[in-house]
């Protein structure tokens, strides 16, 4: 097993007993008091970290410039007579 692969199995199974640890309602503020689960608040930012986190953490897309194969060369200048001899 991997390093990463020990750590998700370990981040996963702190993140289960302190969900499951946490079951009573509290009072929470959405706009208005309600009672919610603190298992409910918990994972939803739980959720929401881990999203955040992935959308952040992963590498942006790069733009690959490629030349084409079919480029026409016919730009280029011929040699002079003279320039050709001076290259051979």
């Amino acid at each position: 097993m991997s390093a990463k692969t020990i750590f998700i199995i370990v981040l996963t199974v702190l993140v289960t007993i302190i969900l499951m640890k946490n079951m009573d309602e509290v009072n929470f503020w959405i706009f208005g008091t309600r009672t919610v689960p603190k298992l409910a608040v918990l994972g939803t930012m739980f959720f929401v970290g881990a999203v955040v986190g992935f959308l952040l953490g992963r590498p942006r897309k790069r733009t690959v410039i490629r030349e084409s194969e079919s480029e026409d060369t016919s730009f280029e200048k011929p040699l002079d007579d003279e320039d050709d001899a001076y290259i051979n």
